[in-house]
């Protein structure tokens, strides 16, 4: 008995002196890391000096942090617009090319960072604010007619609205945007080649002055205010990628092409469907708690940026789906709006295409609004908005042609009974 209770007392002292030697050992790592908070979203992006939303090699780092320590970005909604339904509505009518879209919390200068390394950066959280909004706009708005805003009440696990009953949204919350700033050498090859693809007649949208900021570098009389690219599409430097899977769990590698990299994160959701359909998803204020780290000799990320996380990230939200499916076929005489710009003669003349990816996802995704409206009965601009904060388009093959399938994927979990 005493050799049992000596046995014991020594394993405590063993495990006392082995915690005390690690706390002895680890108390400058500990004491080095701290929190950082930056963002007022009480205010407009315009009157926040820790907001931007617009990307030059010019805009300043304000904030400086070590890597490892914890970063929480306030973050606004893509139009920066105060969701309370007691606030009074900001009308911008004025400015068609939405100049404000979309404010990023940020930039960061993470010490230690050089041009050439890798950001690495965790996200630990996403934590939701109380509203949030959706519209139709999109890939399919020429065939389904009118304008839909949808208003939501969002909670800690789920979101719903009166605009959509009968429909309730489980919280996958992500930021849609996580950026970098480009450099010099990157920042000119990005304008050139969408200046190209505009001047083309792609769809793009140019360096705009009117809303941006920060307004001494990109607004109107700025510095460079013919220079600065727009967030709304992502690039190398990351951006506006949309990617439902970095929700928190997950980690992104991107490009340093400055030192300090210029770590920005922005346009946060509740949920979102792959694809993002109607334009928005379900689009809200947000606080977003992140750790970084700096690899030195990391990934080749010139085609774009990596990332990783557990594979339930990967999941739709839902015991059971039903799904569509959507191959590049149509009717004579029509050009599809993306492919209007080619100004090709072969097109219209043609009822199937050969490889069109975008096409096929047209298809299916038209095919699932059908299904959802003649099912749950909800009008087709209802639908449109399902399906882009709820459906997933993925890809079902590239190699059949001419033939490349999409199908579109309905989690059933969503629809409650009243």
């Amino acid at each position: 008995m005493i050799t049992k209770l000596y046995i014991k007392v020594m394993i405590s002292l063993r495990f006392t002196l082995t915690l005390l030697l690690s706390i002895f050992l680890f108390q400058p790592y500990l004491h080095a890391q701290k929190v950082t908070e930056i963002g007022d979203i009480s205010v407009p992006c315009k009157n926040d000096p820790d907001c931007i939303n617009r990307l030059h090699p010019s805009i300043q780092m304000l904030t400086k942090v070590n890597p490892g320590d914890t970063i929480i970005f306030n973050c606004r909604n893509a139009s920066d617009i105060n969701l309370d339904p007691k606030a009074p509505k900001i009308e911008r009518g004025d400015d068609p090319l939405i100049g404000w879209v979309h404010p990023l919390t940020g930039p960061v200068h993470i010490n230690g960072a050089k041009a050439g390394d890798v950001l690495k950066v965790n996200i630990l959280n996403v934590e939701p604010g109380q509203w949030a909004w959706t519209i139709t706009s999109g890939i399919v708005s020429d065939e389904i007619e009118g304008f839909l805003y949808v208003k939501w009440n969002l909670g800690k696990e789920y979101a719903t609205s009166e605009d959509l009953p009968g429909i309730r949204l489980p919280n996958r919350s992500f930021p849609g945007v996580i950026s970098v700033l480009p450099g010099a050498e990157q920042h000119a090859i990005m304008l050139e080649r969408e200046k190209e693809l505009y001047e083309a007649g792609g769809a793009v949208l140019p360096p705009h002055a009117k809303h941006a900021v920060p307004a001494e570098i990109c607004g109107e009389g700025g510095a460079y205010a013919d220079e600065c690219l727009r967030t709304t599409p992502p690039r190398e430097h990351g951006g506006n990628l949309d990617i439902r899977y970095l929700q928190a769990g997950s980690s992104i590698y991107l490009p340093c092409y400055l030192d300090g990299c210029g770590l920005s994160i922005g346009d946060t959701h509740y949920i979102q469907g792959d694809g993002e359909v109607s334009g928005t998803a379900v689009e809200m204020d947000a606080r977003v708690t992140v750790t970084t780290e700096i690899i030195k000799n990391g990934p080749d990320l010139s085609r774009g940026p990596h990332y990783e996380g557990p594979s339930h990230l990967l999941d739709i939200p839902s015991e059971r789906f039903y799904a569509t499916t959507g191959f590049p076929i149509k009717e004579k005489d029509f050009v599809p709006g993306n492919l209007e710009y080619l100004a090709s003669e072969k097109i219209g003349n043609l009822s199937n295409l050969s490889e069109d990816i975008s096409l096929a996802a047209r298809n299916a995704l038209l095919e699932m609004i059908e299904y959802i409206s003649a099912t749950y009965e909800y009008t087709k601009l209802q639908a449109y908005v399902i399906t882009s904060v709820a459906v997933d388009l993925r890809i079902g093959q590239l190699v059949d042609v001419p033939n490349v399938g999409v199908t579109a994927i309905l989690p059933l979990d969503i629809f409650i009974k009243d």
